[in-house]
């Protein structure tokens, strides 16, 4: 480990260990049968007790290490003290032993702002949770359909991600990404979890970073929250394949592990706090993310939470993809 490590490379350490954290939580909520949901402004837009109690966990956490911080959480929640249990005080030695980027060797703790999503795909984890416990009360899980229901349930549970992104100067320049269930194929015996993060400057780590092939043009784009503007944009790609998931978190997953060439989302529906630790990780080895413009976004403190212009996320060949958005697209988000 560094001697002394600096402040960016501590809370990175930080923000891993607390991720870890966050995923047990998660999947701790799941197996207790009770997600406590609450509709926040409609059907598609729902709050569960993993929400709460992971967001507490994550802001209390990185409070108490570094007080100076700015963190924007999702959830509105009201000021209450923390469990203890909830509060994740080590550090991944793992990030500790990296090199911090000179560029960023000076910072200070109230120079960052971290934007934090407890559970993005939070719709997905909801639908899950269902079809699990209703397979769950049944006698036996022997029939076709109930496979089938059962399968579709743990598929849903990979677009479920933990978000922790890091910006200065009002950008994306840390983020880690925890996907609470992966593994689950392998089985009860399987240890469920993993950590993905990334540092521009230095790079991204906790996956095997892979590229589509060169001539095949496959969209990843919303599951659940569709509509015209979105499958006309889509549609411009003129893609080989269209890749339906949930979580913004999980398209970039599927951006940087070679499932997907371009993450397309022509509507309003994002935030910051769903943006910034993805874009940092894409960014970290090479991608990029914009509005449907072309233009970064921001992640001060005091900006608009709602990514107003879509996003457009690729890996590769992003001028390529930003060339094919359809000009009715960009006057509607402009």
């Amino acid at each position: 480990m560094a001697t002394n490590p600096l402040l960016l490379m501590r809370l990175m350490a930080s923000a891993y260990a607390v991720a870890e954290k966050s995923g047990a939580i998660a999947r701790r909520v799941m197996q207790s049968g009770d997600l406590g949901i609450v509709e926040k402004t409609g059907a598609n837009d729902l709050q569960t007790a993993a929400d709460r109690l992971v967001q507490k966990s994550i802001c209390a956490s990185l409070s108490r290490s570094f007080p100076k911080l700015t963190i924007i959480g999702e959830e509105d929640l009201p000021a209450e003290t923390v469990e203890e249990d909830l509060i994740e005080t080590t550090q991944a030695e793992e990030v500790l032993l990296k090199p911090c980027p000179p560029e960023y060797s000076s910072l200070k703790e109230e120079e960052l702002v971290v934007w934090v999503d407890p559970l993005d795909g939070t719709k997905e984890y909801t639908e899950a949770a269902s079809l699990l416990y209703s397979t769950h009360h049944r006698q036996k899980v022997h029939s076709g359909s109930e496979l089938q229901l059962l399968a579709t349930a743990l598929r849903l549970l990979d677009h479920v991600t933990v978000l922790i992104g890091i910006s200065y100067g009002g950008k994306a320049i840390a983020g880690v990404i925890n996907q609470p269930f992966y593994n689950y194929q392998l089985g009860s015996g399987a240890v469920l979890g993993r950590t993905m993060w990334g540092v521009l400057g230095l790079g991204a780590f906790g996956f095997q970073l892979q590229e589509v092939p060169d001539n095949q043009r496959i969209v990843t784009t919303t599951r659940s929250h569709s509509n015209k503007l979105v499958t006309d944009c889509v549609q411009a790609m003129e893609p080989h394949k269209v890749i339906k998931v949930g979580g913004a978190g999980n398209k970039i997953v599927q951006l940087v592990e070679g499932n997907a060439s371009a993450y397309v989302f022509a509507s309003l529906g994002t935030k910051k706090w769903d943006t910034c630790a993805p874009e940092a990780i894409l960014h970290a080895v090479g991608g990029k993310l914009t509005d449907m413009h072309g233009n970064a976004y921001c992640y001060d403190a005091n900006v608009k939470h709602m990514n107003s212009a879509g996003v457009l996320a690729t890996l590769r060949n992003h001028e390529y993809y930003l060339s094919r958005v359809p000009q009715s697209v960009q006057q509607a988000l402009s």
